[in-house]
This record gives structure tokens, C-alpha cells and sequence, in this order.
């Protein structure tokens, strides 16, 4: 067993161990060496009758790995004795991308056998390698041994390593493995972890029938992003009204069958699924922006904040820096033309949740419980790029956020030339509706950037020209013009 971990992983002694004994502050960090050197305890945070343990889950198959490792924690939990804790741990090359093994670390305060006993079946039968670790001497040095099983099924100790502190990498290790371990940034790669169960394969089946989509859409594509409970639905109706445009939601309708089977399922495959759901609603809004304007109830962000927030260890701190490769967006992935991001006070959306009422989502219990967790997630969403979120203060009123949203929409989007608001003076937004930014200018007059703009007044047709800030219907004679407040 040793050898084959050695050959599997190089040198044992190049790897950095890092433990997290307090979510709230850094792991602890330590290396292997072939003797001991002067320098503080390791454990600082272990007592003198603790027996300790390490687990590292190893495989070449990812999704055999990462399914393993998904329901590690609770096997482990039901078997060993009551008085062992569990901590997350994870073992790695500093800076070497995808080089992380992903693991716990065993407190044992028991006198029980039952751990050794449950941890050498793990190493027997599993993809699994286990160390133990000894304190002694008066300046209490620990040292770690790797297990290895003998011909006649004994678990041995059978490498020695001398435990020492390490320093704090540049980046938490469990940034090393975010691409394409937590978050999916191409079709491929999510479309190769989803044929995992047997529900896969109707999911599948309808990803090889999905729409195309085109990189540039002929309306404009507005993504309306937040937490629950932040006023999303409310926003969303808004706008489709008051636009007259289509609405979407991602993961689609068409995923609603399997969606709670999947979320059962270890992060890997969740994360695989939500994002082949979004390049099924990339389908979709490749043909509804045809004809009108989309808004879209979630996207890319939702499935990418919450993935990055989740894989992340410890402190807000740990997330991967702004810049970082992790927030951009798939190269193959429609991009949308603006994404709000609305915010409110943690406060404010708990007095929501509960007038709201309703059965709280898996996403939401976490968050509710997880103070950190939930910063994670706001900060992950501002940290993504191509686009980034605008952010929006959503505790005013509906009406109030709706309007807020219409001049931002109207800035970005360049839904309305002015010429149009000034022609149309004191009409509610919704008896207007949107025409394309690429519109034909045989039909119309052409706006200094280059835009044609229109819209549809009282169920009629009419673009709007900059020069002499006219209103005509198609096929009439520009010459003649129309008057609308005439009417």
C-alpha cells in the first residue's frame, strides 16, 4: 500500500498538511521531515489523551473520488465512537493546481479499539490511506506513520515522518482544486461528470437536444441575481411587465424532475448538473432573444458563487483574490449583456424569510446557520467577472427597486434612446416595448452610437430617429411623421 502511494503521489515528505482545528482562523500547517528541528508545537490544540488520525481519500477517477469522499464524513460518524471528532483536512503542493487530497483529521479521546479497527477496513477496502500520529518525549514532538497493510491483512506503520509547522501558503489550499473540481467552466467538462446515475441519463439526453446559442443575442439578456428572499420573483415579474419581455429561470423547468435527486448528490456531480442547466437556459435565451428582451431569474453566478463559497475553507479571508481565474466566466457560455445583484441587511431578509413563510432551501438553511458562509457567497459574487454584478439595495419598496432597476437597465442596456423618453413624456414604462440593439436601420433612423431604437406605443410599431427626434411607423413616409401627443 505505501509503495503504491508513493508512486501515486511522489515523495510523501513534499506535501504540506493543513488542518482545520477553528473555521474562524488560519489551519494549522505542517510538514514532513526525516528528523526533528526546534520550533513550536504542531498541535497545539490537542490534548495529552488524545490519540490522533489522519484520512486522505486518493484516486485517479474524480468522480469516484469525489463520491467517496461525500459520504466519508457520516460513515465515519456513525462508526467510530462518540468521543472522536472530526476535523476537515486536506494535504497539497503550495500553488501546484489540482495537487490537493482531500481528507479529515481524527481526534480520538476514547480508550476504544473500534478506531483502529474501523480505520484499518477503510484502508483494506476503500480509496483511502490512513496515518496515526505520536507524541513523545518531554518536548512532545509528534510523528506521523502511514499505514500499510501486510500480506496476512495487518495494518503496519510502515513510514516514519517527524511532524513540523510549515508556513501559510500564499493561497488556502482549497483554492488549489475550485477549476473544474467545484466550479465547471466549459460544456465538456460538466457534460463528462454527469453520466454518473441513473437519473443522468434523461438529463443527457436532453442537454444533446439543447437550443443553440449565439454569443450575441439581438435583445438584450438581464440577469437578476441574489440571495433569498431578496425580492428576485418580485423583480423579475416587474421587469417581464414593464419590458414586455420574456422570462427565464435557471436551472430550467425542464431539470425540475431530477433537481432533487441530484442535490443529494456529492458537490461534484450538484455542481456538474446546475451547470449543464445553464447551458440548457443559454438554449433557451438564444431563441426567446430573438424576439424581446429575456430576464432571467439566475445564471451562471448563482451556480459559481455558492460553488466557490462551499469549496472554500475557514475565513472569508481564504476566498481566491479578486483577479483570480476562478471568477471569470466560460468561454463557451452565452454571456449576458447586464447582471443585477440585489442586496439587502441580513436582518431585513431574515424578517422576509419568516413573513414569507415557506419551506426554507437547502442553500437557505446553510446560509441562515452559516454567518461566514453567507459572506462567502456576497463576496463571490462580486468578485466574478465577464460580466461583474451591479449591485442593487432592494429594502425600498417593490415599486421603488423596480424604477431604480429601469434607469440602470436603460443606462447599460441603452433600451431607450432619449429622443424615445422625451417623445413619450409621462407614459408608464410598460406601454413601451424594447425592439433589438441590432435592428435593420433601413427602417428607422440611425442613433449616433450607431443603435436603432423603437418600441411599440398603444400597439403600434415605432422607431425613433436622433436628428430631428421623429416617430415613424414602417412603411409610412418619413416625411410625414407622427405626432404622439397629438394622440
Amino acid at each position: 500500500m505505501a509503495r503504491r502511494i508513493l508512486s501515486r503521489f511522489g515523495h510523501w515528505s513534499s506535501y504540506v498538511f493543513a488542518v482545520e482545528f477553528d473555521t474562524k482562523s488560519d489551519p494549522i500547517y505542517f510538514a514532513l521531515e526525516g528528523k526533528h528541528s526546534e520550533g513550536p508545537q504542531v498541535f497545539r490544540n490537542v490534548l495529552a489523551d488524545e490519540r490522533c488520525y489522519s484520512l486522505h481519500v486518493y484516486s485517479d477517477d474524480i468522480i469516484e473520488r469525489a463520491k467517496f469522499y461525500g459520504g466519508l464524513k457520516n460513515k465515519l460518524s456513525k462508526e467510530l465512537p462518540s468521543e472522536c471528532t472530526l476535523l476537515e483536512m486536506s494535504t497539497f503542493q503550495p500553488n501546484v493546481k489540482d495537487s490537493v487530497i482531500k481528507g479529515y483529521f481524527l481526534k480520538d479521546s476514547s480508550k476504544s479499539s473500534a478506531t483502529e479497527r474501523v480505520l484499518g477496513e477503510l484502508l483494506r477496502n476503500d480509496p483511502v490511506y490512513v496515518c496515526s500520529y505520536l507524541c513523545g518525549g518531554e518536548d512532545r514532538q509528534w510523528s506521523q506513520h502511514l499505514w500499510s497493510n501486510t500480506e496476512d491483512g495487518w495494518v503496519v506503520g510502515s513510514e516514519k515522518y517527524c511532524v513540523v509547522p510549515a508556513e501559510k501558503p500564499k493561497h488556502h489550499p482549497s483554492t488549489l482544486n475550485i477549476i473544474n473540481d467545484d466550479v465547471f467552466y466549459s460544456f465538456e467538462d460538466a457534460y463528462k461528470c454527469g453520466d454518473i446515475i441513473p437519473e443522468s441519463k434523461a438529463v443527457l439526453e436532453l442537454v444533446d437536444q439543447r437550443l443553440e446559442s449565439k454569443e450575441k443575442t439581438a435583445f438584450p439578456v438581464i440577469v437578476i441575481e441574489g440571495l433569498d428572499a431578496t425580492g428576485k420573483t418580485t423583480l423579475t415579474e416587474s421587469l417581464t411587465e414593464a419590458l414586455g419581455a420574456t422570462l427565464l429561470r435557471s436551472p430550467p423547468q425542464c431539470l425540475s424532475p431530477w433537481r432533487a435527486r441530484f442535490d443529494t448528490e456529492p458537490p461534484l456531480i450538484r455542481r456538474a448538473f446546475y451547470a449543464l442547466g445553464n447551458y440548457l437556459t443559454a438554449g433557451q435565451i438564444g431563441q426567446e432573444a430573438r424576439k424581446a428582451p429575456v430576464i432571467l431569474d439566475r445564471y451562471w453566478h448563482s451556480t459559481a458563487a455558492y460553488a466557490i463559497a462551499t469549496a472554500v475553507g475557514g475565513k472569508l479571508g481564504n476566498l481566491p483574490q479578486a483577479g483570480s481565474e476562478v471568477y471569470g466566466w466560460p468561454g463557451d457560455l452565452l454571456r449576458p449583456s447586464l447582471v443585477l445583484l440585489l442586496s439587502l441587511s441580513p436582518q431585513e431578509r431574515m424578517r422576509r424569510l419568516q413573513v414569507r413563510g415557506q419551506d426554507k432551501t437547502r442553500e437557505e438553511e446553510e446560509l441562515e446557520a452559516n454567518h461566514l458562509f453567507r459572506q462567502k457567497v456576497e463576496e463571490a459574487y462580486q468578485r466574478i467577472e465577464g460580466p461583474a454584478c451591479v449591485t442593487v439595495d432592494a429594502s425600498p419598496s417593490p415599486d421603488q427597486v423596480l424604477q431604480q432597476v429601469l434607469l440602470l437597465i436603460r443606462e447599460k442596456c441603452h433600451l431607450y434612446s432619449d429622443a424615445l423618453m422625451q417623445v413619450v413624456g409621462n407614459y408608464s414604462v410598460n406601454q413601451m416595448k424594447a425592439v433589438p440593439q441590432n435592428m435593420n436601420t433601413e427602417r428607422g433612423v440611425e442613433r449616433r452610437d450607431g443603435a436603432v431604437m423603437g418600441g411599440e406605443w398603444e400597439g403600434m410599431e415605432v422607431l425613433v430617429g436622433e436628428g430631428e427626434g421623429g416617430v415613424w411607423c414602417p412603411g409610412m413616409d418619413p416625411s410625414t411623421g407622427l405626432d404622439l401627443a397629438a394622440r
